[in-house]
């Protein structure tokens, strides 16, 4: 039985590709918007051809150097492997901010060793922040080369929350989605839609936000930076178990199971 890889290894891999891929969107984005290659769920929900080739180039140095792995991608088919190893990959997270030139969208990659995220590295491409983390061993913004640690602020209260959350791109589903949120907003500080759910947890994570919320995440958008965000002290959930696309909501442990609480109340 061959023995399974240091997750910090992996990390490295993470990071180095996440770089790469980085650059490669910064210099194929075109000036003014992207056209959209295909749609997802919805006719809002977009696709674009510079995805399809980040992803293509993420997959290769992946599989170029760990050939027995698995890859589990936004935009391709997945990749069963033999090793115990998955990558979970999306290219572009906030592809809609992309197209339109906002400036918040990501690479994020992580890693699953026998269904287990234990690492995961998340990019901005437009600003070059980046994240990492290893179950376990912590969370970290990357300065340069250095690892500087982070770790979650307490909040004030619920009601002093400032709460990063998305909405889904299917309109029955915004519109149920807008009525829970029409009980939410005046029992917290305010609310954050910035359009990439990676950096909003990494935000989360390093205190640029108190609590996080949000429906319809599949394991892409979910696993470097829900990763991050439980390294750094966070407590992530889904309505009646783990985190799941159902539902994703994280707070720090002093309010978590009041603003748990305060989601299922409002209908969610």
């Amino acid at each position: 039985m061959s023995r399974l890889p240091v997750p910090g290894d992996l990390l490295s891999l993470a990071r180095a590709v996440g770089l790469e891929a980085a650059a490669f969107v910064r210099r194929s984005r075109p000036t003014g918007r992207v056209d959209v290659a295909a749609t997802k769920s919805s006719p809002t929900d977009v696709v674009t051809q510079i995805d399809r080739a980040t992803e293509d180039l993420i997959r290769s140095r992946i599989l170029d150097a760990r050939p027995d792995d698995g890859f589990v991608g936004e935009e391709g088919e997945d990749l069963i492997g033999t090793s115990g190893v998955d990558w979970v990959v999306d290219p572009i997270d906030g592809t809609v901010n992309f197209v339109y030139g906002i400036g918040a969208y990501a690479v994020s990659i992580a890693v699953r060793v026998n269904g287990e995220v234990v690492a995961g590295y998340v990019v901005s491409v437009p600003t070059g922040e980046s994240y990492g983390a290893v179950r376990g061993e912590g969370s970290w913004r990357y300065d340069g080369d250095q690892r500087v640690g982070i770790t979650a602020p307490r909040p004030e209260s619920v009601a002093h929350a400032l709460v990063a959350t998305g909405f889904s791109y299917q309109p029955d589903i915004r519109t149920r989605q807008a009525a829970a949120m029409a009980l939410f907003i005046p029992q917290v500080r305010d609310i954050r839609r910035i359009g990439s759910a990676a950096l909003d947890l990494c935000g989360l994570a390093e205190g640029r936000y108190d609590a996080y919320v949000e429906e319809g995440l599949h394991p892409w958008d979910l696993a470097a930076g829900g990763l991050v965000a439980s390294e750094a002290g966070l407590v992530l959930s889904g309505l009646d178990g783990p985190p799941d696309r159902r539902m994703v909501m994280a707070a720090h442990p002093s309010i978590a199971e009041e603003y748990f609480a305060l989601i299922r109340a409002c209908g969610f």
